[in-house]
């Protein structure tokens, strides 16, 4: 690394000296823990999901998934340079999206199922119409969105009409895809955004980011609403907690978490058993009571979120997980591994 010179050094400690405080005062107004409170609650089962489907089609590393609204189609993304879209149900293949550049990084599914968006390191996000074909046969695109100097590594439908994107330059954008203009183009952290999620009302969004921090913001505004410390990693994953009040995050720290908004601060810690996995994804189920988390080992790893207890882990994939799904019915998660598999867990 670079030597760093005084006069920065100085800045990163002042700036981590502010975090240290702002952690002291939220500990100092936290008059209950999470564990005190759900002491007596009854255990809940080990996770109870198993791999029921092996989705076949990718030759190269499997990047990203996202399931659609009707909680049976999912789309997903890979460096052979192809979008799949499944039907979950059947296993089948529904549609084959050739792209024009191989590093796709995310993809997103829109709720109405109409449309399928992607990007990566073509510093763009395509927009395909999935019920339309265009002269060779495949899903229409109907919008490329440039401008981004850096790599696209979220994206998500507000509904068919809107979209919002984290990029690694560090901004976060929001278009109008009938004009095919931004309407917010804004600098969100100091670092690239890796992870973006929405709320389940569709008003507010979290982000996380290798600033190591997450920020929750309000999709028709600019300026963070909070912001969350605790990860002394890139923050890789962020996922809205069902009830709207909370979410969780994960890192290749080797830990997840579970922040409260209402507190403004974190109030659960989930590490698994044997201290030898960093977190590329998490997903929370329908109730909120399970976490999920996709590792580099290649496992899933699940905790109780009230207790703050292991769970269990899902074994199948042979490489790091780079993605987990769950779709909106909660019955079935999706995970997308470098072993070119996509595994459908019921």
């Amino acid at each position: 690394m670079p030597k760093i010179d005084p006069e920065t050094q100085a800045l990163y400690d002042e700036i981590n000296g502010m975090i240290e405080k702002f952690k002291e005062d939220q500990k100092a107004k936290a008059d209950c823990t999470l564990a005190d409170k759900c002491g007596d609650m009854s255990d809940v089962t080990k996770i109870r999901f198993s791999s029921k489907k092996i989705l076949k089609g990718h030759i190269n590393k499997v990047n990203s998934v996202h399931f659609a609204g009707d909680s049976r189609h999912c789309v997903t993304g890979s460096l052979d340079g192809k979008l799949i879209i499944w039907d979950t149900w059947t296993a089948n293949k529904v549609q084959i999206i050739p792209l024009r550049s191989a590093w796709v990084m995310t993809v997103a599914f829109s709720p109405s199922g109409n449309f399928v968006a992607c990007g990566g390191m073509d510093n763009a996000c395509t927009v395909y119409d999935v019920n339309n074909r265009d002269a060779s046969g495949v899903a229409k695109m109907v919008r490329e969105l440039v401008g981004y100097e850096g790599f696209l590594s979220s994206c998500r439908f507000l509904d068919d009409s809107h979209l919002i994107t984290g990029s690694g330059d560090m901004k976060i954008c929001h278009w109008d895809l009938e004009k095919g203009v931004k309407t917010m183009d804004f600098n969100g952290h100091a670092g690239d955004i890796a992870g973006l999620s929405l709320s389940p009302d569709m008003q507010t969004y979290i982000t996380g980011s290798v600033d190591k921090t997450a920020k929750l913001w309000d999709v028709r505004e600019q300026g963070h609403k909070q912001m969350f410390f605790g990860h002394d990693m890139d923050v890789s994953s962020v996922c809205y907690h069902p009830n709207g009040y909370g979410f969780a995050s994960c890192s290749e720290d080797q830990t997840a978490r579970l922040y409260d908004l209402r507190s403004d601060q974190q109030i659960g810690l989930y590490a698994p058993p044997q201290k030898n996995t960093g977190f590329t994804s998490c997903a929370l189920s329908t109730s909120g009571r399970y976490l999920m988390c996709g590792g580099i080992e290649g496992m899933v790893h699940s905790w109780d979120t009230m207790k703050q207890k292991h769970t269990g882990t899902l074994s199948g994939h042979e490489n790091r997980i780079t993605c987990i799904s769950l779709c909106p019915n909660g019955m079935c998660l999706a995970s997308t591994s470098w072993d070119q598999q996509v595994r459908l867990w019921l």
